[in-house]
């Protein structure tokens, strides 16, 4: 008995090894990491391929950048709506095929142009040529959209799902997410970076080609898994044939019942003019139909009681505070090289690590809406460094240079606008204006003569505008997670595709906004008044945050205790009944 007992203590802890690798989780942690490195390889080569292929310049890029932002901003609420109104492994599968399979075909569409760029110019007075350039910035943006219904699908459906009612398991899920997220958004970009330089842009296409033909391979066979492992994803095909939204049963026009349907058969047999009719309303409500529905999306986004909070989410994509290319361009001009930057961009992402495990330490000791208090208190308050940093010595703010001087001139000369993407994509945006060109690696500041040696500048305002951006992003990664599963525990379960659709709208229109704001004031000596105007966005956002948690604690906002989190949870509003 001794000698068989002794075995089994001995597998006990391997056979817990192998269940957690065989788990729905893992596989889904796994799924999410393949997926996350091709989208983050893809988002930072294309606008390196569009560059390199239109003769350094950024026209391209911008045109992408901007197709991209109106895309989802647009069709934010109807990839929603498709994600609600099918079944999970259909939509899941499809986003999944459809985003590869669009990669795939632009990298073989570059490397074709990349190889006969020269004999594509004498066709056709280059028109052939433009025609490509159409075609890869369509189907990017097609990949884009798909891997939009894929994050709102898997990051806000799935993940609610596989947890089950365990909410700090949901909470743990979410911080493995964004832990997954930052560390590729800093290791893809570099990987794909040393294929590029070592190798040619030709390569590097093929390469991304490959790998997302591997992935889509593995990620589907992934998905399947976790499907078969989680037998409640399959309970929505049960209301999916209804695709009765709660807040988005308006009657359209032209639905019918089938026996009503049967009724106008027959009368087309005999008259042949009611029918045209009803066909002809059909026709009507089928092309209305995608407008209405964006309409009834945002109608319910803002019925929703979790409305502010999503607001104040948003409200953080208006700022210049980030590792973009407007602040690092920035940066550049007052005089930071290239390898402090990377340096200070890894430290970025350290602390946004950090900010996940913050995030679930705080909800399991004051709850789920007061880490959200916590965590946009500590963003603000670092980010009063940056407002401090405008008035320190080095910093060139001068309110006497109008920031709206030669607009027309930068606008119609030489300067195209701005790309557009989430704050997990903003390290690969490119970005011009008066800053430095980063593609080509200069680090020279904007209209300086390069035999001339500019005196050096005090690094005081620059240091404490990235001390106050590194610090603040513990506080705004834990913001984010909080508001996360906040839409996650409080949205109906038949509305998370189309309330996150719009969610995601709302984040690109503030990200939007934001890019407008510095192409009109481009010039290094107008930076700090975007600071200012940055931070007032970020604190009218935690405002809005605040009122949302002021609506749902009452009284018991400020007392923060340790809750139980399988008897008591502050995450659900009155009158919301949550769905994990």
């Amino acid at each position: 008995m001794a000698r068989g007992a002794e075995p089994a203590g001995q597998r006990r802890p391997c056979g817990s090894v192998v269940a957690y690798f065989t788990s729905a989780k893992f596989l889904l942690y796994l799924g999410h990491a393949l997926s996350t490195w091709g989208d983050r390889m893809w988002h930072f080569a294309v606008s390196v391929f569009l560059v390199e292929l239109y003769g350094n310049s950024l026209l391209l890029t911008a045109v992408y950048g901007l197709v991209v932002a109106g895309s989802v901003l647009l069709l934010g609420a109807i990839i929603g709506d498709w994600v609600d109104k099918n079944s999970r492994l259909k939509v899941a599968q499809t986003s999944l095929v459809v985003q590869n399979a669009s990669v795939i075909l632009c990298g073989i569409i570059l490397m074709i142009v990349f190889l006969f760029k020269t004999q594509l110019l004498t066709l056709y007075h280059g028109w052939l040529l433009t025609v490509c350039y159409i075609l890869v910035i369509t189907i990017a943006n097609i990949a884009n959209l798909a891997s939009t219904a894929t994050a709102i699908t898997i990051q806000r459906d799935w993940i609610v799902v596989v947890a089950g009612e365990d909410r700090s398991k949901l909470a743990d899920m979410n911080a493995t997410i964004r832990r997954i997220d930052q560390l590729t958004n800093i290791l893809a970009p570099m990987a794909v970076g040393q294929i590029m330089t070592y190798g040619s842009p030709m390569i590097g296409c093929g390469f991304i080609s490959g790998w997302n033909l591997m992935s889509m391979c593995v990620e589907y066979l992934l998905l399947w898994k976790v499907y078969q492992k989680t037998p409640t994803l399959a309970l929505k095909s049960a209301k999916v044939e209804e695709s009765e939204l709660k807040q988005l049963n308006v009657k359209k026009e032209g639905d019918m019942k089938p026996a009503e349907g049967v009724q106008l058969i027959v009368e087309k047999d005999v008259t042949g003019f009611e029918p045209q009719q009803e066909k002809e309303v059909s026709c009507a409500a089928r092309i209305a139909e995608p407008f209405i529905t964006f309409r009834d999306g945002w109608v319910a986004y803002y019925n929703q009681p979790v409305f502010l909070a999503g607001m104040g989410l948003a409200f953080l994509y208006m700022t210049v505070l980030g590792f973009d290319c407007i602040t690092t361009g920035y940066a550049y001009t007052q005089g930071l090289s290239g390898s402090v930057l990377s340096l200070l961009m890894g430290a970025s992402a350290v602390t946004g690590i950090m900010g996940t495990v913050a995030f679930t330490w705080l909800r399991r000791k004051c709850g789920l809406i007061r880490t959200g208090l916590i965590s946009g208190v500590a963003q603000f308050a670092c980010l009063v460094l940056c407002a401090i940093s405008v008035f320190m010595p080095g910093s060139p703010l001068d309110l006497t240079v109008s920031p709206f001087a030669d607009i027309s001139a930068r606008l119609f000369e030489s300067e195209p606008l701005p790309t557009i993407a989430s704050p997990e994509d903003k390290p690969e945006m490119v970005f011009a204006t008066g800053m430095p060109n980063l593609l080509n690696g200069s680090t020279t500041p904007a209209n300086s003569d390069p035999e001339m040696s500019p005196e050096p500048v005090p690094l005081i305002s620059v240091s404490l505008l990235f001390a106050g951006v590194i610090a603040a992003r513990v506080g705004l990664w834990s913001f984010d997670l909080t508001v996360t599963q906040l839409l996650q525990e409080n949205v109906v379960e038949s509305e998370r595709g189309i309330i996150n659709g719009v969610q995601n709208s709302m984040n690109y229109l503030l990200d939007l906004l934001h890019f407008i704001m510095v192409i009109l004031a481009p010039n290094p000596e107008a930076f700090g008044l975007l600071v200012l105007i940055s931070v007032s966005f970020v604190a009218m956002g935690h405002i809005m945050y605040f009122r949302f948690a002021q609506k749902s604690l009452g009284k018991q906002l400020f007392v923060c205790c340790t809750p139980d989190p399988k008897t008591v949870s502050d995450s659900s509003p009155p009158g919301n009944t949550s769905t994990v």
